[in-house]
């Protein structure tokens, strides 16, 4: 007999709510055109979440919060990529000087909003994310970007254990395949991070003090 999966989560304490912090960063991991040009291997066909991330970085300039943005550059051969670089075939398509690692149209980084360069699949795996971070006060951080099973899900992970209020922004995060997406999202809000709507996180960051 099949269990009704909410409610056995529930039932062995899983899906507790973190209330969110009052001084909140985006992080956009990864947007980049591998992911949109279907000539590439990583195609994923994650137009709607293009579009649904370009919204959400809009409200947080206007709301006036950090920005950062993450990319993923290996050198020629991969040897900086290890043995990630050796698992995941389709990993050369981020070589440097690859097109396929430009930001997608829309979600290109500001001057001021820093770019962080990464080899693994956390944002925080190393990098200097967790301390700009903590330099900036930040208590919450909002995720979106590619992919929900992979870096989207490595770096909420690494969030949780840095310290800050993960919360990926459902609409604004995707995938390749619905079944790895939604059962991640599923995994996330109930031992990680909170999954939020793209209009509860827009109305969260109307409501922030100036």
């Amino acid at each position: 007999m099949a269990k009704d999966l909410q409610a056995d989560y529930q039932a062995a304490g899983f899906g507790g709510a973190l209330p969110l912090g009052s001084k909140p960063a985006l992080v956009i991991i990864d947007f980049v055109r591998a992911y949109l040009d279907r000539e590439s291997p990583l195609y994923a066909g994650v137009e709607d979440a293009l579009a649904d991330c370009v919204r959400l970085l809009g409200a947080a300039r206007n709301a006036g919060i950090p920005v950062l943005h993450t990319n993923v550059s290996f050198t020629p051969g991969g040897v900086d990529g290890g043995v990630f670089f050796r698992k995941v075939a389709a990993l050369r398509a981020f070589e440097r000087g690859s097109p396929m690692g430009a930001f997608a149209k829309g979600l290109e980084p500001l001057d001021s909003e820093p770019v962080i360069t990464k080899q693994y699949a956390s944002a925080f795996f190393g990098t200097s994310l967790a301390s700009t971070l903590t330099s900036l006060g930040v208590d919450t951080l909002l995720i979106a970007g590619l992919s929900t099973s992979g870096c989207i899900r490595a770096s909420a992970v690494d969030a949780v254990q840095y310290g800050f209020i993960p919360v990926v922004v459902r609409e604004a995060v995707g995938d390749r395949d619905p079944g790895p997406h939604e059962a991640n999202l599923f995994d996330l809000q109930a031992k990680y991070a909170e999954v939020k709507s793209l209009a509860d996180v827009e109305a969260y960051l109307a409501a922030l003090p100036n």
